[in-house]
């Protein structure tokens, strides 16, 4: 059995046969070749197949295209002469706000109606309202930053077309909830993010910041990824101690380390990194704590990465331990978190090895600067050499690898 379904599909109307089961997604994708809308988990979780419908987002994986009689669809092929799909497609692409490009379309569509409704909506409302929009790839950094420089970039520079869309837009809304009371019905349910009040406060501190702005303070990393590692030195526990709570010290050692401001236990700088196809250059600041009895000390800190607008943040622990021959131990707890285009790489395992290594080049460091105290008018601590390590790495996988398949 089937039935005659005419609507508009991007401005252009169409008609045909379809049976009553048909999703809209399925009908767009197969019947008019609109292959933009992608399907993703086909029960209405992933939002990838978002379209606008009356100028409302759906699912349409979920929604019946006889449903849509009569109505109008809007495809992501259908946005060319859109102005806000411009600039957000723009700030996307500028923002790095996708990588595979699977949820992107969704996305942008949901991205839309939020920049319509709420003209001024703060980072965690952006947040609550892409919760139906899932991303395996971005982080949702990017995504989230390129919104916020499109609402941004309004209120500064009114844009009297977008003005249009969002008077037509809050219109729709009335128009529909009086439609939804009048006949007890509810065809297309949004579902709108104003009181965020539950919305995880460690996303970002609990609070709303410029979308290009670094934040003023560190914040604690509560989750992440744990290394664990430790050191020997040949000097003693209270040797080690008195140089680890030095922070120029410290990042004298740590290969492409820098400091630009340190006042009391807040220094402010940064570090730049090559490895392989990976680039990061984060700019940062961080704090310390200081448990003299325990010789134990606290790191906390954030940064973004100059480079790819990826942010990192990190709560390193370290404890100094007296061994046997006035040697000393060093304990390095290091809890981390990666948002943006790089967390690809945390995924893989490919930044804990690199971590792992780049303590192992700090000890090495250290040992030469308490060696020599002076020796930065001779020679400079061992510096990172990416390629080295890069095959370095290579070869404990394959060997790991090998000696697994024995």
């Amino acid at each position: 059995m089937t039935t005659r379904l005419s609507l508009q599909i991007n401005g252009r109307t169409v008609a045909y046969e379809v049976s009553p089961r048909t999703h809209l997604g399925d009908f767009l994708r197969e019947q008019e070749k609109l292959t933009g809308t992608h399907l993703g988990c086909e029960h209405g979780v992933c939002g990838a197949c978002v379209v606008l419908v009356d100028d409302q987002p759906i699912r349409s994986c979920i929604t019946y295209a006889v449903a849509c009689e009569g109505r109008s669809v809007t495809t992501i092929e259908g946005y060319d002469s859109d102005p806000l799909m411009a600039k957000l497609r723009h700030a996307f692409s500028s923002h790095h706000a996708l990588q595979c490009g699977y949820c992107t379309p969704g996305m942008l569509a949901t991205a839309r109606d939020i920049v319509l409704r709420l003209p001024d909506a703060n980072e965690r409302v952006v947040r609550a309202e892409l919760s139906g929009n899932l991303c395996r790839c971005t982080g949702y950094l990017g995504i989230v930053e390129a919104i916020l420089f499109v609402l941004h970039d309004l209120k500064q520079t009114p844009d009297a077309r977008v003005e249009a869309l969002r008077s037509s837009k809050v219109l729709q809304h009335q128009l529909a909830d009086n439609t939804r009371i009048q006949n007890n019905t509810l065809p297309f349910q949004t579902f709108s993010a104003h009181d965020v009040s539950s919305v995880d406060p460690n996303m970002r501190g609990g609070h709303s910041i410029p979308a290009a702005a670094l934040e003023d303070s560190p914040q604690l990393t509560t989750n992440g990824t744990t290394i664990l590692e430790s050191f020997d030195l040949p000097f003693s526990a209270t040797t080690v101690w008195l140089m680890m709570i030095d922070l120029p010290a410290v990042a004298r050692c740590l290969p492409g380390a820098f400091i630009s401001t340190l006042e009391a236990d807040r220094v402010q700088g940064g570090i730049s990194l090559k490895f392989g196809p990976m680039q990061a250059a984060f700019d940062g600041v961080a704090t310390m704590s200081i448990d003299e009895h325990n010789q134990t000390a606290i790191l906390n800190g954030n940064g973004k990465d100059r480079l790819s607008q990826s942010r990192a943040s990190a709560k390193i622990t370290y404890r100094i331990e007296s061994i046997e021959h006035g040697h000393s131990r060093v304990h390095v707890n290091m809890l981390y978190s990666l948002q943006g285009p790089l967390a690809q790489f945390s995924r893989s395992g490919i930044v804990q090895d690199f971590v792992r290594r780049m303590i192992k080049i700090f000890a090495d460091n250290i040992v030469l600067s308490l060696t020599d105290p002076n020796q930065s008018l001779t020679q400079q601590p061992q510096a990172l050499r990416p390629l080295a390590l890069f095959f370095g790495i290579f070869w404990d996988r394959l060997r790991n690898l090998f000696s697994r398949s024995k």
